[in-house]
């Protein structure tokens, strides 16, 4: 799983005006998905599925 920075200089994903992000791929802002006990979240796309994590 890549981290969102990752992810945003891969042109995997993509910000738009608002710092929303979505899937480069699929076009559709991407979801949070919070695992217990982990640093940080998980970035989820609800068409394709992947993945990335978000640091905080």
């Amino acid at each position: 799983m890549k981290t969102v920075r990752k992810g945003l200089r891969d042109g995997d994903i993509e910000k738009d005006t608002y710092e929303r992000l979505h899937c480069a791929d699929c076009e559709k802002p991407l979801k949070t998905k919070n695992e217990p006990g982990e640093v940080g979240s998980v970035r989820v796309c609800p068409e394709c599925g992947a993945e990335w994590k978000e640091l905080h």
